[in-house]
């Protein structure tokens, strides 16, 4: 049996799970459950080491649990290779986004997978090296979670897969497809989406990330709907790649400062 059919059987039948209640208050009301889907690679899923303060809940921040339950939510709260996966920007996020309006509830998805590059975030792409298909497991996750609530959002962070020179310069394209593609099988045609940068030691180390940087920007400016975040004067982890928990936190104030102007904007 392939990889394909093996998610078919295995995953729907969690989705049928995922229909109970879980661990959200029996009263939520859908209209005020505000969902924010966690997609990209590693930076994303997060690497920081976990502290105490990355364990305590918040009474209105949830998360979907790869059983497709909601739960509140703590890091690590992917489960992106187990053994590493840490602090990242998404908890940080969703308690700022609840803080703010007391009469809302914050449904967090996390869907990252460490190593992706944008390639593999399409339909039906398989990335080989941790089996999985990463778009087609978000798209699913998503469909699970919006029978609870509203899709707000997408948090990306994403790229240092793609910076060299053959990738790179093809980012903007890839960028500006797979945002229309997340909008039109989630059918929400004017989804917000909000694409962060890598880490200023990435870039001092791999000049070509420059392109990812350039084609965040130009799809940003592009698309009313499309907003970046800076990653720089993070602190990072030793490997320059990574940001280490302060910078994931902070990391996930720039996200829902950025989310939270772009709401005060709008109105």
């Amino acid at each position: 049996m392939n990889r394909r059919a093996f998610f078919i059987i295995l995953f729907f039948p969690t989705i049928a799970i995922g229909l109970s209640p879980g661990g959200l208050p029996s009263d939520v009301d859908r209209a005020s459950f505000h969902l924010y889907l966690l997609a990209g690679q590693s930076n994303m899923a997060g690497r920081g080491a976990v502290g105490e303060r990355d364990e305590k809940i918040h009474a209105r921040v949830f998360v979907l649990n790869r059983k497709n339950r909601w739960e509140p939510a703590r890091d690590p709260l992917h489960f992106d290779k187990p053994s590493i996966v840490g602090v990242g920007p998404g908890l940080t996020f969703g308690k700022v986004m609840a803080e703010t309006d007391p009469n809302v509830k914050i449904g967090l998805i996390p869907c990252a997978v460490g190593g992706s590059p944008i390639s593999t975030w399409r339909p039906h792409a398989y990335y080989q090296a941790v089996n999985v298909y990463p778009y087609d497991d978000a798209i699913a996750r998503c469909r699970v979670a919006m029978q609870r609530g509203i899709l707000k959002g997408i948090l990306w962070h994403q790229g240092e897969s793609d910076s060299n020179a053959t990738d790179g310069p093809l980012y903007a394209g890839r960028l500006t497809d797979i945002i229309s593609q997340f909008r039109h099988d989630l059918k929400v045609p004017n989804l917000l989406f909000v694409a962060g940068t890598p880490a200023d030691a990435y870039i001092a180390r791999v000049p070509e990330s420059k392109f990812v940087i350039e084609a965040i920007k130009a799809v940003a400016q592009a698309d009313d709907n499309v907003l970046w975040v800076s990653g720089s004067g993070l602190p990072c982890k030793e490997d320059r790649v990574h940001f280490n928990a302060e910078g994931a936190r902070e990391l996930g104030h720039r996200y829902a400062e950025a989310v939270l102007e772009r709401l005060r904007r709008s109105r």
